[in-house]
């Protein structure tokens, strides 16, 4: 089977995205050593899988056990999650980073348009001061590629960021501000700054540095701090090579080749109906050459239109990555 890059970013919803995605399933349930092991320890005949709801889902927890691969070829590069001191971290390696550039700057293009049109502001402390993370290797090349002279980090100079903003509002500039959360609270403590067609977008978590907050009230706080109609959030992690965003209202929607649907808590086999909270499983078809199918930890629940809320977490969970915890 010869799938391509091709075939998962020009994909579309209802048949196609279920054809490619069954596809991807035989071909990881045969190339993927964990995954074939786990699909095999749950006695489900892959030949006897011919919907999307019937494709097991891996638990997220393997990749930090485990090395996901289902490719022989050489690792370009490993993505590692965030973790406290002692903590097991994830990682996911991947054999083709080229496929995680396209997913990150197809979606984007999906979401907001074309790259080159923005300045992009980046105030990422816990990401920058460690090493292998996917978020910092996709806001280095959304910084590169936007070659917006202004485009850039900002680590605690946040004098020198307000400077920016400013200047970036008076030219009318598309600006984009990505920010650990606890960062963009820190700097509108310092400042208040009006700036409506800013789009700030946190990436979720206080990597221990503030009490966590309910989305409502960190968005209140943030919108009134810049001066914003709503926060954008993005929805990703280590263990995925694409992002859903949303707009406001922590509402996401995913690129075309991903799609979320959301299982029971209490049979973590079967699926459960829109409108219901559960654990929010994915499909990731540019995790081509790993594992496509995956049980995360969060909670959440689908709305009639497919776009989907991050509810939660599940008790004893481990905070990190690019999840908030909205309970």
């Amino acid at each position: 089977m010869n799938l391509t890059a091709e075939d998962i970013f020009s994909v579309q919803r209802g048949d196609g995205f279920k054809t490619l995605a069954l596809n991807i399933f035989r071909f990881q349930a045969k190339n993927c050593e964990v995954y074939s092991a786990y699909i095999h320890h749950l006695r489900v005949k892959v030949e006897h899988v011919t919907e999307i709801e019937q494709i097991p889902f891996l638990p997220i927890s393997f990749f930090k056990t485990h090395a996901i691969l289902s490719s022989k070829a050489p690792i370009e590069i490993t993505f590692s999650s965030s973790g406290t001191t002692g903590m097991v971290q994830s990682s996911h390696h991947v054999t083709d980073v080229k496929l995680y550039e396209q997913s990150y700057l197809q979606a984007f293009a999906q979401f907001y348009g074309d790259v080159t049109e923005y300045c992009f502001l980046a105030l990422l402390p816990s990401y920058q001061q460690r090493s292998g993370s996917s978020l910092i290797y996709m806001v280095n090349d959304l910084i590169e590629k936007s070659r917006h002279p202004q485009s850039g980090y900002f680590l605690y100079n946040h004098d020198d960021l307000l400077q920016t903003l400013l200047d970036l509002k008076s030219k009318k500039q598309k600006t984009v501000l990505i920010g650990v959360t606890y960062a963009l609270l820190d700097f509108i403590e310092q400042y208040d700054i009006d700036f409506p067609e800013l789009i700030v977008m946190e990436t979720g978590g206080m990597k221990g540095k503030r009490k966590e907050m309910v989305r409502e009230e960190l968005h209140e706080q943030l919108t009134k701090g810049f001066g914003v109609k709503s926060i954008h959030s993005e929805y990703g992690m280590t263990e995925l090579l694409s992002q859903a965003y949303s707009l406001g209202e922590g509402v996401f929607n995913c690129p075309n080749w991903m799609q979320v649907l959301i299982r029971d808590t209490n049979d973590p086999l079967s699926l459960i109906a829109q409108g219901r909270t559960g654990g929010i499983n994915v499909i990731d078809l540019a995790n081509l050459n790993s594992c496509s199918f995956i049980a995360t930890q969060d909670l959440g629940k689908i709305n009639p239109d497919q776009s989907f809320e991050v509810l939660g977490r599940f008790d004893h969970a481990d905070i990190r990555g690019c999840n908030l915890l909205v309970q």
